[in-house]
């Protein structure tokens, strides 16, 4: 699950319209974070955001799939989709995007663990 430091400058600056995000290593990807709440992760220089009831549809309309792994013998599927190829290359459409997964990961985070802290750049460590 390799991330290549040109695919994090890549979406570091097609994410710079939804604001301040971070990228943090974890199991051989990366996770992408805002006030200090994961909304997407990065496997193999593919991005896949979060999803729950809100934002499932346009991901599905649009044919794309879950992110998925092998655990214990068998496929886990978690709650991320891949994005369409057309919203990655398009900044304003990717700031839709990447708000609505956060909302969801917001709504699927209790109160007692929002934390707010302020976010730098997105940074490749």
């Amino acid at each position: 699950m390799a991330v290549s430091p040109e695919f994090l400058e890549f979406l570091k600056d097609q994410l710079s319209h939804f604001g301040p995000v971070r990228a943090r290593r974890m199991f051989g990807g990366a996770g992408l974070f805002r006030d200090n709440l994961m909304f997407g992760l990065i496997a193999e220089d593919t991005l896949y955001l979060k999803i729950d009831e809100r934002n499932r549809p346009d991901y599905e309309a649009s044919g794309m799939a879950p992110f998925t792994y092998e655990g214990k013998g068998k496929k886990m599927q978690m709650s991320y989709y891949e994005i369409p190829p057309e919203v990655l290359e398009d900044p304003a459409d990717l700031s839709v995007w990447a708000r609505k997964a956060f909302e969801a990961a917001l709504a699927a985070t209790s109160p007692s663990k929002r934390r707010r802290r302020p976010t730098m750049g997105v940074v490749g460590n």
